[in-house]
């Protein structure tokens, strides 16, 4: 969205540099499921930093060197904004391990030292230019307690923006509360359009919540709107 704004398209993913792709407006590091801890599984916010990033630092320099033009330089890298938008699949994960309130809420101090440690690797490497996305409601439809501690968690990345940016001399760090604006969607939805806010796009069952066990849903879904009509597992059954 922000690409689209600013009339820059979309970010090629990083793993898709075998495939040829440009890099000229950056990379995107981004992986469905990425958490920041535990630290060292595929693909954590310290593996996102430390070997992603690094490498594709260094790698892009070298062939901007020997004549590249699908990849940026030096100073595109210090020019650069950087996006950080973590946090809620380690909340998510928590709570569908069945840990406790308690348990979660313990973990978030954690979680934000992982990504203040990412700020200040991407500071050390040139970046001045940071945009802090906050997590947004959690559940389906949201649940008090899982958006309790999604507040919790977003006053303490508010405030890491801001002890981080006494630490970071030169450097331009955005909080922006992607909580607010999401949660507006629920509280206004008629205003966007919605006629029933509280039922899930992505499942079945119909009203109130439409939610049902997945597997369920893209069955029933993907055979109703499949031509010929066919079942979920059809490519599966040999």
């Amino acid at each position: 969205m922000s690409g689209q704004s600013l009339n820059a398209g979309f970010l090629s993913p990083y793993l898709d540099s075998l495939g040829g792709a440009k890099f000229t407006n950056g990379p995107n590091f981004a992986v469905v499921g990425s958490s920041s801890l535990p630290r060292y599984v595929p693909f954590s916010l310290n593996i996102q930093i430390v070997m992603q990033f690094l490498r594709f630092k260094a790698r892009s320099i070298e062939l901007v060197t020997a004549g590249s033009g699908n990849m940026i330089d030096d100073e595109a890298f210090r020019n650069a904004l950087y996006v950080i938008d973590m946090g809620q699949n380690d909340l998510a994960d928590s709570f569908s391990k069945n840990f406790s309130y308690a348990q979660v809420v313990k973990r978030i101090p954690s979680v934000l030292r992982e990504i203040q440690n990412a700020v200040k690797t991407l500071y050390n490497e040139g970046g001045r230019n940071f945009w802090m996305h906050s997590t947004g409601p959690l559940g389906c439809p949201p649940q008090t307690s899982y958006n309790s501690a999604a507040r919790l968690f977003n006053e303490g990345l508010c405030r890491l923006c801001l002890d981080t940016r006494s630490d970071v001399k030169g450097a331009n760090i955005v909080y922006v509360d992607v909580y607010a604006i999401k949660y507006d969607l629920f509280a206004s939805s008629t205003k966007y359009g919605f006629s029933t806010p509280l039922m899930a796009c992505c499942r079945y069952g119909g009203p109130p919540y439409n939610y049902i066990n997945i597997k369920l849903t893209w069955s029933t879904r993907l055979s109703a709107y499949s031509t010929p009509r066919t079942l979920f597992d059809f490519f599966c059954s040999g």
